[in-house]
């Protein structure tokens, strides 16, 4: 058995215990719809409790801290302008540790033990897949910033990044354009790698597209001789990533050192961004491809006023990435469901929700009322040598969100 799959059978029992401690004495007054008892989230002073949920170590910390640092300057901005319905929002940091079972066990006293009106964060799908049942037991909110394989909607979690119809299927139609006829498949392995290489294999065998291989490596994995290898040999056109984490800084230094280059296979990967690139080494990386829905060199006055705050309180040599933006953006779209709903409770906020918009600094973005997920621009972008992530294409505008794919009829029968 895969070790990520005896973390996950690890949960459940977890998760039963979770689901029935989840609620305490209600003081805002809303009933669970889910099962959970009533909440005990305190509105009856000047301030309300929130939580960010994040891995501030592991292999995932690499990824993760910089979403906390974007979710800590959307409290500031917000406390600065006068709060959330003129209460100030108090944090409450936990860490995730890389672990999905931490991160349920976490959710769970953030619901039940610091009554938190919301919990922001999460990254991998396994944390994602561990915290659901906590949530929907305890009808509590949980604002989850990043890419993932779609497939799923939960009337707890408003899913902020991307789903796969904005950032896999986009990537997919740009490399086919491109004249790309044969694909190498690496990921981590986990759910999410998992199931977007089903949704890409879906895409290639009705697109005529070759898959001509397809690895995966543990979370944390750093040795990538013998998969570089493989892929070298396979001599397909590009290679579509979806490692996540450290992982990337072992698999694209061996990449180089294999003599493999972008312009003759490029690579094509969905969970690196401008964080990363450092970590991995722009050496090792400049001319690579990534898919996703905002660079740091969106050109735009509301990105250039987010790209200055953030370098501000953090320095000028941090960067901005699409998992913090949309982690950012998560914060403001909360922020405005309370105020149009005019209350902290978890329905009150799930009825308001659909239309809600926000002038984020990746343009525009609307939720949809019915699935949760976000109208999100696509975007491929290239890696320079500057560190940074320049477009290459866009979609010109939102696409509206499809995370089970309802619209592809290559994709009929994933779902299930």
């Amino acid at each position: 058995m895969r070790r990520t799959q005896r973390r996950l059978l690890g949960v459940t029992a977890l998760l039963s215990v979770a689901v029935l401690t989840a609620a305490c004495g209600s003081r805002t007054g809303d009933t669970a719809s889910g099962g959970g008892g009533a909440s005990c989230v305190d509105t009856s002073g000047d301030s309300v409790k929130i939580g960010f949920l994040n891995s501030l170590s592991g292999t995932m910390a690499i990824s993760e801290k910089t979403v906390n640092d974007s979710l800590n300057l959307a409290a500031e901005e917000i406390n600065a302008a006068g709060g959330v319905d003129g209460k100030k929002l108090s944090i409450v940091t936990e860490d995730g540790a890389s672990e999905p079972t931490v991160f349920a066990e976490k959710a769970n006293k953030l619901i039940s033990a610091d009554c938190v009106a919301a919990v922001f964060g999460g990254w991998t799908s396994s944390s994602r897949k561990a915290m659901l049942p906590v949530f929907e037991g305890a009808n509590g909110l949980l604002f989850y910033p990043v890419q993932y394989e779609g497939l799923e909607s939960s009337p707890n979690i408003f899913y902020t990044g991307a789903t796969t119809n904005q950032q896999i299927v986009p990537a997919l139609d740009y490399l086919k354009e491109k004249g790309v006829t044969s694909l190498f498949l690496v990921g981590s392995d986990y759910v999410f790698p998992r199931t977007a290489n089903k949704i890409i294999n879906a895409y290639a065998a009705a697109n005529g597209i070759e898959v001509k291989g397809e690895e995966y490596a543990p979370l944390g994995h750093t040795d990538f001789a013998t998969i570089v290898n493989k892929v070298k040999g396979a001599g397909a056109a590009a290679v579509f990533n979806t490692l996540n984490g450290d992982s990337n800084v072992a698999f694209f230094k061996e990449y180089k050192n294999a003599g493999l280059t972008a312009e003759a296979m490029p690579v094509v990967s969905v969970s690196i961004a401008e964080e990363e690139v450092s970590g991995v080494g722009v050496d090792n990386l400049a001319g690579q491809l990534t898919a996703w829905n905002y660079y740091q060199t969106v050109d735009s006055p509301t990105n250039k006023k987010f790209v200055e705050a953030f370098k501000a309180k953090y320095g000028a040599d941090r960067v901005t990435s699409d998992p913090m933006e949309a982690a950012y953006t998560s914060l403001y779209l909360w922020k405005s469901m309370v105020e149009k709903a005019k209350s902290f409770t978890p329905d009150d906020i799930k009825k308001a929700a659909g239309g809600t918009s926000y002038d984020a600094p990746e343009g525009t973005v609307t939720v949809n009322g019915d699935n949760h997920h976000i109208a999100k621009t696509a975007l491929i972008g290239k890696v320079g040598a500057d560190g940074l992530i320049h477009t290459e294409w866009s979609s010109g505008q939102p696409i509206e969100p499809d995370p089970f794919l309802k619209g592809y009829p290559w994709a009929s029968g994933l779902a299930g």
